[in-house]
């Protein structure tokens, strides 16, 4: 990408901002770039300067965007799952993010969206999930350590079973609103790991 200046980088930022916006309110298949455009008071010209590739770059660089920001919002709670207190802070951290988020999750649309797109976008999402992943199973090992979960437990796939059932909390919440079955999986997730410990 080119080097922009501060008001340049500030202009990209908010178009990139505006698509995913518009992403959360209507969807990645009914945003168009004249909506882009309009909402955040660009011209056509600056949108294809910052984004040459059009709809395609503008769409990678919005989901390389929402998934860095999924996990930054868990920050610092998933990067120290070293005790059960600290995995539920960051149980709670991360209901709070959707609570926030709300019916409308601009990265769940995306994910759902990105096959349908570029390679380049799939692979965000690839890499998302990767790094979320990795995280929830190095605190299942620093809880294998100090003896609060089995040894024999697998962590990368005990952290994909947990890491599923959150977005499949995720997509009950899109489809109807609702917390619940987002804080269940939670729940019942990081309970089946405390039940697999010889202190559990």
């Amino acid at each position: 990408m080119r080097k922009l200046t501060p008001k340049g980088a500030a202009t990209r930022r908010r178009i990139i901002a505006g698509m995913a916006a518009e992403v959360q309110e209507r969807g990645v298949a009914a945003v168009t770039l004249d909506d882009v455009i309009a909402r955040t008071r660009t011209s056509k010209g600056q949108l294809f300067y910052y984004f040459p590739g059009g709809r395609d770059e503008l769409f990678l660089a919005v989901a390389e965007h929402e998934a860095g920001r999924v996990l930054d919002d868990q920050q610092p709670q998933l990067g120290d799952l070293s005790s059960w207190p600290a995995w539920l802070a960051w149980r709670d951290r991360v209901v709070e993010h959707y609570r926030i988020s709300g019916e409308g999750c601009a990265l769940a649309d995306l994910a759902a969206q990105a096959g349908r797109y570029t390679a380049a976008a799939r692979t965000v999402m690839i890499q998302l999930v990767a790094n979320w992943q990795s995280q929830l199973a190095t605190g299942i090992r620093r809880m294998q350590a100090v003896g609060e979960v089995d040894p024999g437990l697998d962590p990368d796939r005990a952290a994909a079973a947990l890491l599923a059932g959150i977005q499949g909390g995720v997509a009950v919440l899109l489809a109807t609103g609702a917390l619940t079955h987002l804080e269940a999986a939670l729940d019942v997730g990081i309970e089946s790991l405390r039940l697999t410990g010889p202190s559990g």
